[in-house]
């Protein structure tokens, strides 16, 4: 029977609005002085939007002392005028900064407790369902979300406080004036209720469009050298750019869900309009109130007619938000759970795989895999390219869970294991290493954190690392990585084995790890492999037959099989698949010396 991945693993999950909202609650709870600081902010902002509504009243008694019937005089009336407006100004200023600085703490506290979510997600897990998706929310939507709330925030504060104001102010002038927001009411409901159904959906396909995109730059990226070696730049570019198209696209089709939502705003306007000249001619000719303060509620009206705006406006920068924040809150809503020690004693270093199969989702990529290493004992696997070798790696040291079969690290599965068992007895090293950005001294502790100076210059000069470390200028405390000094390839990788060193590990992991040994310095760096192998178990994935000659037993591999096992010297008299290898790879090898 073929395996299939289930369709869960594919992407992270979107996180429904209860969990939103469970988690922007317990975010802002986690802020210091949350409530405190978000009663302050409501109280400034009530009292900005009052002083604000009493603008427009100051302007009508200016109508009504130019008709004679003005109580204040202009002075009055216009100092009344500068100290609403500057109140209303600088609350609202103030206001908007403890709620801008409530939420952005809320978000910064969000964004760190993804990532560390991320981090500690099983490797599968996060490659299931591709990283260009955990990248996209981790950027993309972290940022959308963080522009989101700066440009809502204002705008939302402004319109909820201001509409309120408004209407009280309304109803004090006249009752009658509480029936134009009544009858526009429904016209913005209908429009917002018609843009929430289907603007959602939309902005969330953007944003998993624009996910899509990331995963497939990402893919080219990380595999140029095949994607040349094959010559698939043209399929590749062509899907990238049908990557692309799609977000174009997808996010066309949710800027119209605001095109539509516009139009709708402009009717509401002219209902809203009519009706106060309507209402206002209604008043002023039965007396009921003079032109002034017809004026002022008039003025008032029109104010409003901003917020509104604004309110309707930010709905489509919601709802992005929104989508955004449903992506991170989905990764967050399900962080792993730490594995409990499982009494594992001390470690010993021994491993087996017992009928271990495992599928990336079409065929089988190994299939009934039994492999034991002893305490101490060094066995290779070799084979062609897709044999399955870095599968069985992976198994190993359990970044992967096999579907079938078992596998034991000192009698005991990996995936029961605590981090802290598990850290004692499995490391891997890779071809593709990562040099981290700050002195090299913080690069070597990672593996052994309050390490002192000799032991970290014991495990360089180990992996004989002495040659580039002494080119350094500040030693231990030159800056490397991103920021700093750049290491080579061959550096790099003993760096990543002095790492190893330091871990001391009980079982190491080496899947083409000494793979740049072709380049300069290729014989230090197979003798730092030798190093960190001596004396512990190791499983070394080569690419180098004359690296897996050097170990106890090879493995031969073949479509996800184990195909033959033995010593170096008995594959070489068993005149099996290995012999044919060793007999082409030392004939190249032979070639190569000969030009």
């Amino acid at each position: 029977m073929t395996p299939s991945r289930p369709a869960t693993g594919m992407r992270f999950p979107l996180a429904t609005g209860a969990q939103v909202r469970r988690e922007v609650g317990r975010q802002i709870r986690g802020v210091r002085r949350a409530r405190g600081l978000f009663l302050l902010a409501l109280l400034l902002l009530s009292i900005g939007a009052y002083a604000g509504v009493l603008v427009p009243q100051f302007m009508g008694r200016i109508v009504d002392l130019v008709q004679g019937d003005g109580r204040l005089s202009l002075w009055s009336i216009g100092a009344g005028l500068v100290i609403a407006a500057v109140t209303g100004a600088v609350l609202n200023a103030a206001g908007f900064y403890l709620v801008s600085r409530l939420s952005e703490r809320a978000i910064a506290n969000l964004r760190q407790e993804m990532v560390g979510t991320a981090l500690g997600l099983p490797t599968h897990q996060v490659e299931d369902a591709g990283s260009g998706d955990l990248i996209s929310r981790s950027t993309d939507d972290v940022a959308e979300l963080s522009a989101a709330v700066t440009e809502t925030i204002p705008a939302l504060s402004t319109s909820v406080f201001t509409v309120v104001a408004t209407v009280i102010a309304l109803a004090a002038l006249d009752w009658q004036f509480l029936l134009l927001p009544l009858l526009v009411t429904p016209v913005y409901f209908f429009a917002a209720r018609q843009y929430l159904s289907k603007a959602p959906d939309r902005y969330a396909a953007a944003r998993a469009a624009m996910a899509e995109r990331a995963r497939r730059v990402l893919e080219a990226i990380r595999g140029r050298a095949t994607v040349r070696a094959f010559s698939m730049e043209r399929r590749m570019h062509t899907e990238i750019g049908n990557a692309s198209w799609h977000v174009v696209r997808t996010s066309i089709t949710a800027r119209m869900t605001m095109l539509v939502l516009n139009a709708w705003m402009l009717v509401a306007e002219l209902l809203l309009l009519a009706l106060a000249l309507l209402v206002g001619f209604h008043l002023v000719a039965a007396d009921a109130l003079s032109v002034g303060a017809v004026t002022g509620a008039v003025l008032m009206l029109i104010r409003l007619r901003g917020p509104m705006n604004s309110f309707m406006r930010v709905l489509d920068v919601v709802q992005s938000g929104y989508a955004s924040l449903a992506r991170i809150v989905g990764v967050t809503i399900d962080p792993p759970v730490p594995v409990p020690d499982s009494g594992a004693g001390a470690p010993e270093g021994r491993v087996e795989l017992r009928g271990v199969s495992f599928s990336y989702g079409e065929g089988w990529a190994v299939r009934d895999v039994d492999l034991r290493i002893d305490p101490g004992e060094t066995v290779a696997i070799v084979g062609a390219s897709g044999a399955g070798k870095t599968t069985v790696a992976a198994l190993l040291a359990g970044l992967r869970i096999p579907v079938s079969g078992q596998v034991l690290v000192d009698g005991r599965a990996v995936s029961s294991l605590s981090d802290r068992e598990r850290i004692a007895r499995l490391a891997m090293v890779s071809q593709e290493v990562h040099v981290f950005s700050g002195t090299l001294r913080q690069d070597l502790t990672l593996a052994r954190p309050g390490a002192d100076d000799d032991a970290l210059m014991t495990a360089l000069e180990r992996v004989h690392a002495h040659d580039w470390f002494e080119r350094l200028p500040m030693g231990l405390d030159t800056v490397v990585g991103a920021r700093g000094v750049q290491l080579d390839p061959v550096a790099a990788q003993q760096l990543a084995l002095a790492r190893i060193l330091l871990l001391d590990p009980a079982v190491v992991i080496m899947d083409e790890a000494t793979a740049e040994a072709g380049s300069a310095g290729a014989e230090a760096l197979e003798l730092a492999a030798d190093e960190v192998t001596r004396d512990r178990s190791a499983l070394v994935i080569a690419h180098r037959l004359d690296q897996a000659s050097r170990a106890d037993r090879i493995l031969v591999m073949e479509s996800g099989r184990v195909i033959e096992e033995g010593a170096h010297t008995d594959l070489l008299a068993a005149g099996g698949a290995y012999a044919h290898l060793w007999s082409a790879w030392s004939a190249g090898r032979e070639g190569d010396e000969a030009r």
